[in-house]
Formats: C-alpha cells, sequence, structure tokens
C-alpha cells in the first residue's frame, strides 16, 4: 500500500535508542518518503538514527531536545520549519518511567519527573507543532501511550498515570482541531524488550509476556507500521483513538 508520504515532514522524538520504538518509527516513515527530524536528550543516539536513514538514501536530521523544556521543543520546530518549510508529522514518544517499586517508597521528584516527560513533553510537543499545522489545516499529531494506561502495572503508577493522561490529552485535543485538518491518535504498546526494561529479559517480563494472547512482546516494528498508518491520509477519518498494538492485551478492557 501506498501510505502517501512522500516529501511530509515528519519529527520524531525519543528517537535515540537503538533498540526503541523511536529509532522503528523514524526509520520506517523516513523508507516511506518522509523527511525525518530525529530527536533525543541523547544527541548521539539522534545522530546514529539519522545516520542510519541517509545511509539508506533517506532524508534526516538529528537535534538534541528536552521535551520537558518548552523553549527547547519551540526551538525543534523551528529548526525543522527553517529546513524543511513545515511540519505534517509530530511523533510525540519520548518516555521513560523514574518512579519504580513500591508505591509507599517512590519520592516525589521521580514522579513529577514522570509526568513532566511522559504526559508534560507530549503537550509541549503538540502545542510548539500545532500553528503550523493550523495554518495548512493539515497535520497529524501521534503520541506514544501504554498498556499500563489500560490495564494498570504495579510498581509504575507514575508511569500509568501519565500515559492515561496522554491519552485523555489527546481524545480532547484531537477533538478541538478535527474540523481544521488536525488528526491526533495516540498509540498504546504492550511490554517491549526496550530501553524502558533495560533492554534485556528477566523472569518478571518474562511472566508478562506469558500473559499476552499472542505469547510475544510488542517489538518497535510493530509500533512503527502503526504510527506509519495514522500518519498517513489513509487514515484521514481516524481521529481521537487510542489504539492498542498489544496482541490482543487489552481486549476486554
Amino acid at each position: 500500500m501506498d501510505y502517501g508520504l512522500q516529501d511530509k515532514v515528519a519529527v520524531v522524538t525519543g528517537a535515540g535508542s537503538q533498540i526503541g520504538f523511536g529509532k522503528a518509527i523514524a526509520v520506517t516513515l523516513a523508507k516511506e518518503g518522509c523527511s525525518v527530524v530525529a530527536c533525543d536528550i541523547d544527541l548521539e543516539g539522534a545522530k546514529q538514527t539519522a545516520a542510519e536513514i541517509e545511509a539508506s538514501g533517506g532524508k534526516a536530521m538529528a537535534i538534541k531536545t528536552d521535551v520537558t523544556k518548552e523553549n527547547e521543543v519551540q526551538d525543534l520546530v523551528k529548526a525543522t520549519i527553517e529546513k524543511y518549510g513545515k511540519i505534517d508529522i509530530m511523533v510525540a514518544n519520548a518516555g521513560h518511567a523514574f518512579a519504580r517499586g513500591p508505591f509507599a517508597d517512590q519520592k516525589e521528584e521521580d514522579w513529577d519527573k514522570d509526568i513532566g516527560l511522559n504526559l508534560k513533553g507530549v503537550m509541549l510537543c503538540a502545542k510548539a507543532a500545532l500553528p503550523n499545522m493550523l495554518e495548512r489545516k493539515y497535520g497529524k499529531i501521534i503520541a506514544t501511550s501504554s498498556g499500563a494506561a489500560k490495564r494498570g502495572a504495579p510498581g509504575v503508577e507514575a508511569y500509568g498515570a501519565a500515559k492515561a493522561g496522554v491519552g485523555g490529552f489527546c481524545k480532547s485535543l484531537a477533538l478541538s482541531v478535527a474540523s481544521q485538518g488536525v488528526n491526533v491518535n495516540c498509540v498504546s504498546p504492550a511490554i517491549a524488550v526496550t530501553n524502558f526494561i533495560g533492554g534485556k529479559m528477566n523472569p518478571g517480563v518474562e511472566r508478562m509476556i506469558e500473559e499476552i494472547p499472542q505469547k510475544r512482546a510488542t517489538v518497535p516494528q510493530d509500533v512503527a507500521n502503526l504510527v506509519t498508518f495514522l500518519a498517513s491520509d489513509v487514515s484521514s477519518h481516524i481521529t481521537a483513538q487510542m489504539i492498542s498494538v498489544d496482541g490482543g492485551s487489552t481486549t476486554t478492557q
């Protein structure tokens, strides 16, 4: 299927990890013809992702961005528009869980970090990208939520709360801009072997995967495929949705 993404411009946050969702999203969008801005607080990782895209004949640049800081997100969008003239797609993917372990032992500052990165970061990316999209009456905003937002996840309550907030935010924003040519959706993956869990298996992770009906973890390409579909005009009538890509984990939720 031709997704019609040739010459579209996409920003992907959290694209620095070489085993994460962001890189897979960036590479897949580039293969479909997008010019990609790979950004991450880890600039070297973002550069590596951009270099891989360019080595395959795609167009990309890397920018260091802390998505919890409004000035840096605004600078990211400004640099994108200065280089490519527009921004068609904003993929707010950057995320991490800081508050972990027994709830009573979690620190307030780690809750602040969870909410700042996972929820506020999505809001700042959308806020920065929207003016150019609304001016052209065209745009796709896609955020990464989590199965923890739908099913819950013990020991990462702050992360689950923030990711649930992402779903609520995206649905509300989508309704605000639906008549102005901008689609807003979020994707909800199951457990994945990425930097979120240290990039390796352990007995606890193995038990979680065993509970997935398809008996396998989500892989970055699963998420990249869904994001690419949502970024395209093939999905033009889909907005305000929180779509699971989780092997059937939330069919009864």
